[in-house]
């Protein structure tokens, strides 16, 4: 096991436990379902059963008022009172009475085989023939098993009410088969050994059984039909072996109405009329294919959901205990392993953490008392350039809680005069109270004013604004009078001597750095030329063996021209050509190894593909070769202004060239899928291959519409066209143009066109 495993266990517990309880109120409802779809299939196939033994019994039940009727025949019990003489008259009778036989046959497939005997003619009538000798009719109909002679005395001699012979095996005109008979001596009143006439109705099995073919069909089982004395009246899907089994067999209870025997449901009812005994057996998996299935679908879905929730128990159970095995391993290491073995991890932890919030509050504690010391480092990151992005400078300035309040301002350095070179206690001691006294002077001016100390003789201070034109509207004269009157104060009361240069204007936080090395470079020369008064950097002009042209300030121009934003590419370049000429006095040498490079600047940004397959690519590339470098900086200046220009151009020409493709690209997919009722943004967006955020303002910007307008629009364009069409409804129009609801359909139909579908159309027809 894992270190600290019993952590793991106890979170792993508690998600197994939660997924128990779910897991068995599913299988509770799973007992239930599988119980009442039982119950409904057996309840089912008893219904079934029990309309097949009704239908039978009216079958049969027509067979016997078929004997009732022939019962109650004249000419029949004429023929049955005459002596049997062979007169010609009496064949006549005989003739007549097969023909009213004939009749009875059309309305009862169970009468399609039948006849009538009489006894005394020895005559036997079928319908369409008349046997004046029996054998003759036995010959092509006859019991198998059933010789003439007991044929004659059992069937045609014998007496007999309602009564009915068990299934026998049957030729039936050189065709086996298997027949129950039916027969009746008459007239009904005959109990002697003899009767007068007999009717006798052949039923196949077949005819027994096409009734119960709704289970056997359905089910694919069995069905059994025995009279009171046990004797199979019909049978299917089984034979008479099976049905012996069966009712021998001890352990089935032949009076129950269903109950499972071996891998059949056997449904048993008795009929209260004939007491026959009907007897189904349906296969369990057919009976029990619904319940099967709620029973696979159920496993299945438990299955998979105890899976995946055992998965996701054993991953949030490593989630949540690896951090604390983690804080454990680690609180081990710092604070020791003593006691560890007689307590668990919670009471382990529950002690450290008590331990490290008292600590905690210690910390908080030194780092108020520190704050200060956080500011000024940060202060002096930030002078120092340190920081890469803007977003970094304002992240620790929030960190370090430094009040940086703007992107535009000045940096300047405020010096203490006198001090140099001298570096005793008691020195120090004076410096130290007069940068108290002058930043206790810069904070009672009321501005945004940032500080730290630089040297022991040197405050450097940050005048931060929200926005440039703020910063330009103080101005230099207000801010030179602000620290104009700072230096006369503390000349006037304490006799502080100071000199205050400034670097020029900042215009992002990122460009901090910068200022104050410039006011670092302007306090250098007013110290060199001794100077009393304020001095500001773009006041100073020095020469300078070098150009300034550093390389992200290069960097920087490359990227702003291929992203095609001229202004801050031409301020830019603005910014290098003035400090190179406004404030540096370069050699003519310097002047042209500046112009050179800036020439290469430019022709590598010639190089890049974009600027290659313009059509202008030739021209602007002979343009920069031909800029001399021998000309001034101004007239270079005003070339390479013209070129980035043309530069920029190109740039926002092919943005807006993909644009246009972009739009084009969105509208053809528009007028392609907006019968769709579910086109959405995300869907769009996915065929251009762009954001949903991205299309959302480009599609925006470029037709001055929204997307979701647009696409409205467009249906409802199309909604009139085919309201037009008297052949489509209003509901059929609402479908084709993309609409789920008719209802959504006319009110955006309204609120487009101002009128509704139906007025529209009205309109339109009208016109």
């Amino acid at each position: 096991m894992p270190k600290y495993s019993r952590v793991f266990r106890r979170f792993l517990i508690s998600y197994i436990i939660i997924l128990i309880i779910p897991s068995i109120a599913g299988y509770m409802s799973y007992k239930t379902a599988i119980t009442v779809t039982e119950s409904v299939s057996i309840e089912n196939s008893v219904t079934q059963l029990q309309k097949s033994k009704e239908l039978l019994e009216r079958r049969m039940a027509e067979v016997e008022g078929f004997t009732r009727q022939l019962a109650i025949n004249q000419d029949l019990n004429i023929l049955m009172n005459e002596n049997g003489s062979g007169d010609a008259s009496n064949v006549y009778g005989i003739w007549k009475m097969m023909r009213n036989v004939l009749t009875f046959g059309q309305t009862n497939d169970f009468l399609k085989h039948y006849y009538v005997y009489l006894s005394n003619y020895n005559v036997l009538l079928t319908p369409g023939s008349a046997y004046f000798r029996p054998e003759h009719y036995y010959e092509s109909y006859h019991y198998e098993d059933m010789p003439f002679e007991k044929w004659k005395s059992t069937v045609l001699d014998g007496t007999h009410r309602s009564e009915m012979m068990p299934l026998s095996p049957f030729m039936d005109n050189k065709n086996e088969t298997s027949v129950v008979t039916y027969m009746q001596s008459l007239p009904l009143d005959s109990f002697g050994g003899s009767s007068p006439a007999v009717v006798v109705v052949i039923i196949d099995q077949q005819k027994i059984t096409d009734l119960l073919s709704g289970i056997t069909d359905r089910y694919g089982g069995w069905v059994h039909i025995s009279d009171a004395d046990g004797h199979t009246v019909g049978l299917q899907g089984t034979d008479e072996a099976h049905v012996g089994l069966l009712s021998a067999d001890s352990s089935f209870d032949g009076e129950k109405l269903s109950q499972f025997y071996e891998d059949d449901l056997v449904i048993t009812i008795r009929s209260d009329s004939t007491n026959w005994v009907y007897r189904a057996g349906i296969p369990r998996h057919v009976l029990m294919e619904s319940a099967n299935q709620i029973k696979y679908i159920t496993w299945s879905v438990t299955g998979i959901a105890l899976f995946v929730g055992v998965a996701a128990g054993l991953l949030l159970s490593y989630r949540n205990s690896a951090p604390i095995i983690r804080i454990v391993g680690v609180m081990k290491e710092q604070f020791g392993q003593e006691g560890q073995s007689e307590r668990n991890e919670y009471d382990f932890l529950h002690g450290n953490i008590s331990q490290m919030l008292t600590n905690n509050r210690r910390l908080e504690s030194e780092l108020h008392r520190q704050a200060p010391l956080v500011r000024d480092a940060f202060f002096k990151r930030l002078l120092a350039g340190e920081f890469q992005t803007r977003d970094e400078i304002i992240a620790a300035a929030v960190q370090a809680n430094a009040g940086l309040t703007g992107d535009t301002g000045y940096v300047g350095i405020m010096q203490v005069n006198g001090y140099s070179l001298m570096d005793n206690v008691e020195v120090l001691n004076e410096l130290n109270a007069a940068r108290l006294i002058l930043k206790q002077a810069l904070i009672d001016t009321g501005s945004s004013v940032r500080m730290t100390d630089i040297g022991s003789d040197k405050i450097v201070f940050l005048f931060a604004y929200m926005d440039k034109p703020t910063a330009v509207e103080i101005g230099k004269d207000e801010v030179t009078m602000t620290l104009e009157r700072i230096s006369r104060l503390a000349f006037e009361e304490y006799r502080i001597s100071t000199t205050v240069a400034l670097g020029g204007m900042f215009q992002s936080v990122t460009e901090v750095s910068q200022s104050f090395e410039q006011a670092k470079q302007t306090l250098d020369v007013a110290v060199h030329q001794n100077r009393k008064e304020l001095s500001w950097f773009e006041d100073t002009r020095q020469e300078s063996s070098t150009y300034h042209y550093p390389l992200e300030l290069e960097l920087r121009l490359i990227g702003t021209v291929r992203a095609g934003e001229q202004e801050e590419a031409a301020r830019i370049l603005h910014t290098i050509i003035s400090q190179n000429t406004l404030h540096r006095e370069l050699s003519y040498e310097m002047k042209q190894q500046l112009a050179g490079e800036m020439k290469g600047t430019f022709l590598k940004l010639l190089d890049q593909k974009v600027f290659i397959e313009s059509e202008s690519f030739e021209e602007l590339k002979n343009r920069i070769i031909a800029i001399q470098p021998a000309e001034p900086l101004e007239a270079i200046q005003v070339e390479l202004a013209a070129v980035m220009k043309v530069l920029c151009e190109v740039v926002r020409s092919r943005k807006n060239d993909s644009h246009t493709r972009t739009i084009e690209q969105i509208k053809g997919y528009i007028a392609s899928a907006y019968t769709d009722s579910a086109l959405t943004l995300y869907r769009v967006a996915e065929q251009v291959e762009r954001p949903e955020k991205y299309i959302s303002q480009l599609f925006k910007e470029v037709t001055g519409v929204n997307l979701s307008d647009y696409l409205e629009n467009v249906r409802m364009e199309q909604a009139a066209e085919l309201l037009q069409n008297e052949v489509l409804t209003v509901d059929e129009i609402a479908s084709r143009v993309g609409y789920n609801s008719s209802h959504s359909f006319r009110r955006a139909f309204k609120r487009v066109r101002g009128v509704s579908p139906s007025v529209f159309r009205q309109s339109a027809l009208d016109g």
